[in-house]
């Protein structure tokens, strides 16, 4: 990416990425799935952003047409991940 982003997409994207593992590690630690439910989607929100991120570096042609497709990919099954492991702790059939 061009220098000129550093302080702008680059650093809003190692937020966003930052964000979605540390709001599924302090939900964890919460007392009701209905905290830990809430962090999930916050968690989720954040990749929602990143993935955002990631399609303006697309759209504006920053760094390679692979590695941009590659990161979208893999914010799109962390999303399904998140998107059901949410739906699990919110269910009835969880135990804890």
């Amino acid at each position: 990416m061009p220098s000129d982003e550093r302080f702008c997409l680059i650093d809003q994207l190692n937020r966003s990425s930052c964000s979605i593992p540390s709001n599924i590690a302090e939900g964890s630690g919460k007392r009701t799935k209905v905290h830990f439910g809430e962090f999930l989607t916050t968690a989720l929100t954040s990749s929602f952003e990143a993935e955002t991120q990631l399609l303006i570096c697309e759209r504006r042609s920053y760094g390679s047409k692979e590695k941009l497709k590659e990161c979208l990919e893999l914010v799109t099954e962390i999303q399904k991940m998140i998107f059901s492991f949410r739906e699990y702790i919110l269910s009835g059939d969880n135990p804890s």
